[in-house]
């Protein structure tokens, strides 16, 4: 008679690895569910706990655990545009664009439910973290345009462009995620140097821009 194979030993997870393992089960949920489809109970079993646990680390129920896990997928899309100053501009673009489309893949209804608004879950703070993204995004694009202090057309372009990611984003989803993501990306490349020289036009600053990236293609 073989030996049975010895019973891995429990380890009891920290506050802090419970709590992300918790917000990882949210996220996991959120991204194939609108949120006002997703329960405690749901979070209990995809995290293999019980829902008196969850409710201990999340005592204001789902709409705390719902705004920290949106918060968690913030600072993750944050870090999309994050990218380090290396290469042309545009090039750089182009890899920050590619992780957040690669992004968007993966939480498609979720990425949706984010953007769209209307949920149930939707609150003033929640609105507030998704602004905060589009901020960021903005703030990391200034800043690899070498651009203090963007001037006001400047600025509104800018932040029009990013709109218009994630407006394109959710009319991807929506068409089966069609064009293919390296298309889809490689396009909104092309828009923001579009948006940029139709700038340009009425404003010098940004007319500076356009010259130095055309000297980059």
């Amino acid at each position: 008679m073989s030996p049975q194979a010895p019973t891995p030993a429990y380890r009891r997870l920290s506050v802090e690895e419970r709590r992300v393992q918790l917000l990882e089960a949210a996220l996991a949920l959120f991204a194939h569910r609108p949120p006002e489809e997703v329960s405690l109970d749901d979070v209990a079993e995809q995290a293999g706990v019980s829902r008196p646990l969850v409710y201990r680390y999340f005592p204001g129920g789902k709409q705390q655990l719902y705004e920290a896990a949106l918060r968690s997928a913030a600072d993750e899309l944050r870090l999309c545009f994050d990218e380090p100053r290396e290469g042309p501009l545009l090039t750089r673009l182009s890899r920050a664009l590619d992780r957040y489309l690669t992004f968007v893949d993966e939480h498609d209804t979720g990425f949706s439910a984010l953007l769209r608004g209307g949920s149930v879950a939707e609150t003033s703070r929640t609105s507030s973290i998704v602004d905060g993204v589009r901020r960021a995004a903005a703030e990391h694009i200034m800043s690899h345009l070498d651009v203090a202090e963007p001037g006001p057309r400047l600025h509104m372009t800018v932040r029009m462009w990013i709109t218009a990611v994630e407006a394109a984003s959710l009319m991807w989803l929506d068409e089966g995620k069609q064009p293919p993501l390296d298309e889809m990306r490689e396009w909104l490349v092309e828009q923001f140097l579009a948006v940029l020289t139709v700038t340009a036009r009425r404003d010098p600053q940004t007319a500076a821009l356009v010259e130095a990236l055309a000297a980059d293609l």
